[in-house]
């Protein structure tokens, strides 16, 4: 499966992995660089000289001589891994999913191989898309878990089974890491970047949705010796 039909007002989840399982980023630096990325190519306007054009100022400042940000997408929710990443995307403009993902690895690929003097591609083909929204919102539901917080439990220290059988103190973990929005979400916080739209509207408060994300990641525990994803979307 590759990417789903949508249109504008879909929500999608899309993920993108690294070729061959490599990492697509190496350091801190470019972690920051993705979550800046998520910003800046997020924007009808596109300015190849975006790093330098912004070098020196506040991580998400904009030149006063570009035009006001038209969005092409509402970024609901992101987690960066080391090989790959997940988005939630709404399309707010006509086509605005595919050229959003365009421009962010197209940037991502350049800067990784002129930074680390390589070649080829960064990425395993095309990215993977499923319309989320005709699912409902059980399925929702289950996808914030997944995105926000199944994912960055995988790096917990002890990884993803310690992370569930010690939530308390690994939930405290994940919102402390600057690779994903759940921080930002569990503090009720716009970020530059993300836009939390629909959660926000199917968890009425942090505390509903810690309570969701620890009921569901405990009965899937005993899946995790299993071959099937926990809590996998589908792909």
């Amino acid at each position: 499966m590759r990417v789903e039909p949508h249109t504008v007002g879909s929500i999608m989840h899309v993920v993108k992995r690294g070729a061959r399982g490599l990492p697509i980023t190496r350091d801190k630096a470019d972690e920051q660089r993705f979550v800046r990325l998520l910003y800046y190519a997020n924007d009808v306007f596109h300015d190849e000289f975006w790093e330098p054009s912004t070098k020196g100022f506040d991580k998400f400042y904009r030149p006063d001589k570009w035009p006001d940000q038209e969005l092409l997408v509402k970024v609901l929710a992101w987690t960066l891994m080391p090989n790959h990443f997940h988005l939630v995307l709404k399309e707010v403009k006509e086509g605005g999913i595919a050229k959003f993902m365009q421009k962010l690895c197209s940037s991502m690929g350049t800067h990784f191989n002129k930074k680390y003097k390589e070649s080829g591609s960064l990425f395993q083909g095309s990215y993977k898309g499923r319309t989320a929204d005709l699912h409902g919102d059980s399925y929702l539901r289950l996808l914030a878990v997944y995105v926000m917080l199944k994912n960055p439990f995988e790096l917990y220290p002890g990884g993803l089974t310690k992370a569930i059988r010690s939530f308390d103190q690994a939930y405290e973990w994940a919102l402390q890491q600057p690779f994903c929005s759940v921080g930002d979400f569990a503090a009720g916080k716009l970020h530059p970047v993300g836009d939390p739209d629909i959660f926000s509207e199917i968890f009425e408060n942090s505390g509903e949705f810690k309570k969701f994300a620890k009921e569901s990641l405990l009965y899937k525990l005993d899946q995790l010796t299993s071959k099937s994803d926990l809590l996998g979307p589908g792909f």
